[in-house]
């Protein structure tokens, strides 16, 4: 059997492998490091989990022994599609290159420019970065890539997914020609294929397992089931997850749940927080900080679930990850391969559930003929009811029907004297007389907008003062019979005057009221009239 000592890497990094506790290499490693230390481009397809970091790491570190880097000009790249994998590749060198002096810098978004363009400045031989960061330090004009000596695509599929690809190339257009470059993937895409006929020259193909197999460690089933209502569907797979997660018990050490979805992401691991699971969610809208904390506290066990869109399916190595449970299928099926692949990694057993209604009928289609296998079908937890499990209250703050009380927000809305009392509809009403009185015209500041959920409370208690919710219609007929008589019956001044007839409900002030008629003026009280016009 190979063994690391074998393969003419620098006693140093031998050294420091030893001492991460390996003794033996993967397949990969041991086909593609001996290549990759002759200067050839190696162009390796693999399963996610069999090692392909250490297959570039190792001879990278050796290649570099010799040499300095400049300011601004690093001497090797390595090109990953996510944070979390750039990350894992520069922990990686740190653990393998700590008896050299190499340095490294990690461009990733989410950190500050500054810090990253400090690094760069002093000259570093290993860059790590994503592609867009990378371009963007380059068109600051903070980044040379002539210097690039060695240059390693890692995940390319992955790179194509997410729409990486027309940064590859500018990025490949951007460094030297005499350059060596190590291709790692998963899968080999026709548009994968294109480039590495354009930008590799006489590579070494080295494929240690089937394109799109998922290792044979990995106990994988298949849950489908129908919902009772088309609507109710997302409820009923989280009901399903929880009984899946709870069917297994003690054996479920960590797991993690994959979604579609971003939105689905933080709804699942709500739900799965409000039923007593140590869940926490991690996507690619989250600042950089939380979906490091995160993951820092899945692989040190103080997260035990770990909800996650499929940024976190390609490349991170946590080999302890006990079970992978698909909350959604796949829509591409080169993802499922990816998804099951962070369970049983490094020899270890593991389970993949995946949840599946109708309507993925199609995507588990593509992924059995990837696969070139059935997926194994699998029953739904002994014990399940959907209809009442599918809530994301816990059980014991439910009604006793399994479902939300139905006098909840009924009694909620009448709290308060929200409704008034009204007399027996035997209790003779009497219509009052409604008299306008002039008020003093004055300027008020505008009242206070009511809350928004007050609003149909007030509207309410206006609508319905004096009413019963029994009788309401008879009571409006009842009290527009009323209205009528009086307004036959007219309305009366104070002073016992003769009624006011067809001036409806409301009768203005002015009219209510009597006038005395004055007496013609008489001859002396013109005169009187006529001298004080003159004087004036």
């Amino acid at each position: 059997m190979t063994k690391f000592s074998d393969l003419a890497l620098d006693p140093r990094v031998l050294q420091a492998v030893a001492e991460a506790g390996y003794e033996n290499p993967t397949p990969i490693q041991a086909q593609a490091i001996p290549h990759a230390l002759q200067g050839r481009d190696v162009l390796g397809i693999a399963q996610t989990g069999t090692g392909k970091t250490a297959s570039f790491v190792l001879p990278m570190i050796t290649l570099l022994g010799q040499g300095r880097a400049r300011a601004r000009m690093p001497r090797s790249l390595v090109l990953a599609p996510t944070r979390e994998l750039a990350a894992q590749v520069a922990e990686n060198f740190d653990t393998y290159a700590k008896h050299t002096k190499l340095t490294k810098a990690l461009l990733i978004g989410g950190v500050s420019f500054g810090e990253q363009d400090k690094l760069i400045d002093r000259g570093v031989d290993v860059l790590i970065a994503t592609p867009g960061r990378l371009l963007d330090h380059f068109e600051r004009g903070k980044l040379l890539l002539t210097g690039v000596q060695i240059m390693v695509v890692d995940e390319a599929d992955r790179m194509l997914d997410m729409g990486f690809i027309p940064d590859i190339e500018r990025i490949f257009q951007l460094t030297p020609f005499t350059r060596q470059t190590l291709f790692f993937s998963a899968t080999m895409a026709p548009e994968i294929e294109r480039i590495t006929n354009t930008f590799l020259s006489n590579p070494a193909k080295i494929e240690v397992a089937r394109q799109s197999t998922a290792s044979t460690t990995i106990e994988q089933k298949l849950i489908q089931f129908t919902p009772t209502r088309k609507d109710r569907s997302f409820a009923e797979k989280r009901a399903v997850l929880r009984a899946l997660i709870r069917a297994e018990g003690e054996s479920c050490t960590n797991a993690i749940v994959f979604c579609n979805r971003k939105m689905d992401v933080d709804v699942v691991a709500k739900s799965l927080k409000a039923h007593g699971f140590n869940a926490s969610p991690i996507h690619g809208d989250l600042d950089q900080s939380v979906r490091t904390r995160t993951l820092d506290g899945f692989r040190d066990g103080s997260v035990h679930l770990l909800i996650a869109s499929d940024v976190a399916a390609r490349g991170l190595d946590i080999p302890a990850v006990s079970h992978v449970f698909n909350f959604d299928v796949p829509s591409h099926p080169e993802d499922y391969v990816h998804r099951i692949g962070r369970t049983g990694r490094a020899g270890r057993l593991g389970k993949a559930y995946t949840i599946a209604v109708p309507s993925d009928e199609k995507y588990l289609s593509a992924i059995e003929s990837l696969v070139k296998m059935p997926i194994p079908r699998g029953e739904l937890p002994e014990g399940l009811d959907l209809a009442s499990e599918a809530s994301d209250r816990p059980r014991e703050e439910r009604s006793p029907r399994g479902g939300r009380d139905r006098n909840e927000g009924r009694d909620r809305g009448r709290s308060g004297g929200g409704r008034g009392e009204r007399a027996p509809r035997d209790t003779p009403v009497e219509a009052p007389v409604v008299v306008a009185q002039p008020e003093p015209v004055q300027a008020e500041a505008p009242a206070p907008q009511p809350r928004r959920d007050e609003r149909p409370r007030r509207d309410e208690e206006r609508r319905s003062e004096g009413r019963s919710d029994e009788r309401r219609g008879e009571d409006r007929r009842e009290r527009r019979d009323d209205r009528r008589d009086d307004r036959r019956g007219g309305y009366r001044d104070d002073r016992g005057g003769p009624p006011v007839v067809g001036m409806g409900d409301h009768v203005p002030d002015f009219i209510l009221r009597s006038f005395k008629i004055a007496s013609a003026p008489t001859d002396e009280t013109e005169d009187e009239m006529a001298a004080s016009g003159t004087e004036g």
